[in-house]
């Protein structure tokens, strides 16, 4: 696993009803990261998203928010990867995940979607699921059948709180993911 992340994909919805929602962690991540290394996103039509172009010691680092809604999240990520020939194991996407505990952060390399439609779309227009998966936990509601209500509607003020933590920790770890550096990487994001 030598490859560089070249491109950091933070998944959500657009538009202010959505914002504060739980299926937009992904865009809390990156929007705190563009924050400290001062990057600035700007609407790039043919990429379906925002994007930020960061200078890093490794090399650019491309920072996107996919415009198309979480369920089209695929299309701006394929757009970009091709545009500058990036692989799909040179990107990170952040996302939320209902099957971990609110707070909690796994660091992966490919793997299925758990029924994640954002997930889902990328490996659909990648053609491959070997792209690394920063996920953070946001519980889940206990019945399936309140997914979509519940990942589309706010935290509670101490998950949100548990939340920006895990937001907070991934970002301390992202110089070691950035570096390659794996295991270590994954050791401090897997620990309490």
């Amino acid at each position: 696993m030598s490859n560089k992340i070249k491109i950091i994909v933070g998944l959500g919805n657009p538009g202010q009803e959505y914002a504060q929602t739980r299926h937009n962690v992904g865009f809390w991540l990156l929007d705190e990261l563009a924050w400290q290394w001062k990057a600035t996103f700007k609407e790039e039509k043919k990429f379906f998203g925002e994007v930020a172009r960061v200078a890093h010691s490794g090399g650019d680092v491309w920072l996107l928010k996919p415009t198309t809604f979480m369920n089209r999240s695929g299309r701006a990520v394929a757009a970009l990867a091709q545009f500058y020939k990036i692989k799909p194991e040179e990107i990170l996407v952040v996302h939320d995940e209902l099957d971990i505990p609110c707070g909690r952060i796994k660091f992966k390399l490919g793997g299925g979607n758990g029924g994640h439609n954002g997930l889902k779309d990328i490996q659909a227009r990648l053609g491959t699921p070997d792209f690394y998966r920063l996920r953070l936990g946001i519980d889940h509601p206990g019945d399936r059948n309140l997914v979509i209500g519940y990942v589309l509607s706010k935290p509670s003020t101490e998950h949100r709180q548990q939340i920006d933590d895990a937001v907070a920790k991934s970002i301390q770890g992202l110089p070691q993911l950035l570096a390659g550096e794996w295991e270590e990487a994954t050791r401090f994001l897997h620990s309490k």
